[in-house]
């Protein structure tokens, strides 16, 4: 089988270092939980590729120019280097820090890291063998830091470096009142018109940003004889920074005295002096920046002051993203690209943010598609029936609709097109961590959370128009009665119905996907309908094939409440008695393709089935196992509806089939982990059906068998770390309907945050 990732949605990790672009590319990578994303700005593929290496959560990524590599450390304090050669591999790795990495530097050979250890440390980076060699480790004296940034003086082969923490160095700089988050270096031309500036702008928590501007002085540069000594030119060098004094006083204090510092430079063994000048204080961010906003300073002139110091106004050309509204969390961090005709910034719930310029002479800024994800782990995924589009469900308190876009090519005919994947509607914002959800139709689906109640949600007018817009659209559908949209009360749990009010739905067929603004408040599903009828927090749930019934379970320690309970779908009333039997909480509840039979799995390591009684809504027991040694966490039908698997934690997954009136084991497939997921594919035209397993280390293993011999079963394809997950598979969902035979889509989701299409074809 050959195998390619069509999509992946994954969120950016709420660190401010956490993303880097190439500034010779167009290629942004970022931290996604313990995975690098890689996203090509200039390709509608979105995220088409993920690294696995890292063993705890990324936390700074920085790239290292002109070779094109990068720089990631993580919250274990490991520190690794990529390069690509045919593909991308880690070709450095080292345990840098005995805590997390929290700021991280790469310029040239040199790459500085910072940790919560409360040390900075310079290393040495080897292109011949690849290998990091520490040059320096500084003790930061119990001060923690929170980034670093290094550049060249101007006029000097000499490197210097800023971290936002006070440390000994050769100059300290105070006036923010809280947290620098923050640096940046940058080189701008003097208005002298000879040695370039070298600016360094500070960021921090109490809402201000400050420039400062460093500049040589000439007539203070030092040179020594060729005969000096060595010791001799350490001990005149220490002296001169000795004579140095403080920076300006704390507080709001602004003072433009230019505080002198001096630097020795190895190549020509001088001692040169620079002077650092405060130059601007921009105030227009919300203190801890949760405006939810980014904002385009330039400077409107640069001058020489009669002291000799530099001075420029600053203006605030433009603001990005919610202006006038408070989010939680803010932006986490941003990035120029495009050659600074792009903006990009991504958020606390991990969603990315892009504007783009026109070329006018008139820079006009709009908003332009970008990626995004669950910020918690993906624990539900499920196909509308007829494989239109997918649902996900996550413990960040979202349901969200994933779907194919299809994009006409403009130098080809108009029958060709390219098809990519987006997120095209997130219809439920909850107050609770969403567990799993189903379909109920193509239009309705009913999700249960970390609460007592299980919640039905219908599609409105604007997803209608969404699905005109990636030519889903279906004429049997009456859309006279459904609500425009919907919107959330700020102290309620349920989405509202709106009527007619634009302002709360997609109105018109789109064009392209939507934006994440458009995501978050103009794609939510009304709520129809509730169900109270558990003691505990729900756990499963699962609809009948034909949509008339549902079936939810709850959290449990007692046979009591580990019983299933099922309703009609037209009055939503409770139907039969509930299903019993098990003694600890359901983790899957199957219907089988026929709606003949409930398959439920359980924590107490047994499996039960329950049949329906003629045409009644009534199911009664008919048979039971416990022959499983761990939880017994999926399970799934074939499409004949004579067999099904079971998946454990004891790391096996077992094959039942039904031999009269009795149901036994006709296969184990033995595995190296725990069976967390699995699903089943119908049979082909050749006769093979298909199993996909997943594993509680990420991997998915496909297994086919012939279905004369359903007893034997062998490893078609194995999708390690480098294509599937890097942590525990929590549901598998073949795509119900595709577009040819010995083409198979998989979706994935796991507790590494990701949720994954891969299409796998048959050779």
């Amino acid at each position: 089988m050959r195998q390619e990732t069509i999509y992946i949605s994954a969120a950016a990790n709420r660190h401010p270092h956490a993303a880097s672009i190439s500034s010779a590319s167009s290629l942004v990578v970022f931290g996604t939980r313990n995975l690098l994303a890689l996203w090509n700005i200039d390709d509608d593929r979105g995220i088409y590729q993920t690294l696995p290496g890292h063993s705890a959560e990324v936390t700074c990524v920085d790239w290292i120019e002109p070779d094109h590599s990068f720089a990631s450390g993580d919250q274990s304090g490991s520190l690794r280097v990529w390069k690509k050669s045919h593909h991308w591999t880690h070709s450095t790795q080292i345990q840098a820090h005995s805590s997390g990495i929290s700021a991280l530097a790469a310029f040239e050979n040199l790459i500085v890291t910072g940790s919560s250890d409360a040390s900075l440390k310079v290393w040495f980076r080897s292109t011949e063998d690849e290998h990091l060699i520490l040059l320096q480790s500084i003790d930061m004296k119990g001060r923690f830091p929170l980034d670093v940034k290094i550049s060249r003086l101007p006029n000097s082969s000499s490197a210097f470096s800023a971290c936002s923490c006070h440390f000994i160095s050769s100059l300290s700089l105070e006036g923010h009142e809280d947290w620098v988050r923050s640096l940046s270096f940058s080189l701008l031309p003097s208005p002298l018109g000879d040695v370039p500036l070298l600016t360094l702008a500070s960021g921090s928590q109490d809402g201000y940003i400050r420039l400062w501007v460093i500049a040589h002085s000439m007539a203070s540069s030092t040179s020594f004889a060729d005969d000096l000594g060595g010791d001799e030119l350490i001990d005149s060098f220490e002296k001169k920074l000795g004579n140095l004094e403080d920076a300006e006083e704390g507080g709001k204090t602004i003072s433009n005295r230019a505080h002198v510092f001096s630097v020795f430079d190895g190549k020509d063994k001088s001692v040169r002096q620079y002077t650092l000048t405060f130059d601007a204080l921009l105030i227009g961010h919300e203190p801890a920046s949760t405006d939810s906003s980014l904002i385009l300073w330039s400077p409107t002139s640069l001058s020489t002051t009669s002291s000799g110091s530099f001075s420029s106004l600053w203006t605030n050309r433009q603001r990005f993203g919610d202006v006038g509204g408070v989010k939680a969390g803010g932006f986490a961090g941003g990035l120029w690209a495009g050659g600074g005709m792009q903006v990009l910034g991504w958020g606390w719930n991990g969603s990315w943010r892009r504007w783009g310029a026109t070329s006018d002479a008139e820079l006009e800024w709009i908003e332009m598609g970008a990626v995004g994800g669950h910020q918690g782990p993906v624990r539900g995924v499920t196909w509308d029936s007829t494989g239109r589009f997918l649902l996900s469900t996550s413990l960040d308190q979202t349901t969200r609709i994933h779907g194919p876009w299809k994009h006409n090519l403009p130098e080809a005919s108009s029958t060709s097109s390219i098809e990519t994947w987006h997120e095209i509607a997130r219809p439920q914002i909850h107050g609770y961590d969403l567990i799993s959800a189903a379909f109920i139709g193509s239009y309705r689906f009913i999700s249960v959370a970390d609460e007592k109640v299980a919640r039905v949600f219908e599609a409105p007018k604007g997803f209608l128009n969404t699905l005109k817009g990636i030519n889903a659209e279906d004429p049997t559908v009456d859309t006279a009665s459904r609500a425009s949209g919907a919107s959330l009360p700020p102290l309620g749990l349920s989405n509202k119905a709106s009527a007619g009010d634009e302002s709360t739905s997609l109105h018109e067929v789109p064009t392209r996907p939507p934006l994440e603004p458009e995501l978050a408040s103009l794609t939510l599903w009304p709520e129809v309908e509730k169900i109270f009828d558990h003691g505990y927090e729900l756990i499963s749930v699962a609809s009948s094939h034909s949509g008339s019934l549902v079936a939810t379970a709850c959290k449990s320690t007692t046979a009591e409440h580990a019983a299933v309970r099922l309703h009609e779908t037209t009055t939503w009333r409770a139907v039969g008695p509930p299903l019993a039997g098990h003694s600890l909480t359901v983790t899957r509840i199957a219907f089988s393709h026929d709606d003949r039979y409930i398959l439920t799995v359980s924590r107490d390591r047994s499996w039960r089935l329950f049949e329906r009684q003629g045409m009644t809504v009534r199911f009664a027991p008919v048979a039971h196992d416990k022959s499983h040694a761990r939880i017994i966490w999926d399970a799934a039908w074939t499409h004949e509806d004579h067999m099904f698997a079971t998946a454990a934690r004891d790391k096996t997954v077992k094959i039942w089939q039904k031999n009269g009136t009795t149901w036994s084991v006709i296969h184990a497939i033995k595995l190296k982990e725990g069976a967390t997921a699995v699903d089943f594919l119908p049979a082909d035209s050749h006769q093979r059906r298909r199993l996909a397993v997943g594993l509680e280390n990420g991997e998915v293993i496909v297994y086919a068998s012939a279905l004369k011999t359903p007893n034997s079963w062998q490893t078609e394809v194995h999708l390690d770390s480098s294509v599937a997950n890097v942590d525990q598979i929590h549901r598998l969902a073949w795509r119900p309907k595709n577009s040819a035979e010995g083409v198979y889509e998989l979706a994935v989701c796991s507790e590494d945050r990701s949720l994954r299409i891969i299409r796998l074809s048959v050779l």
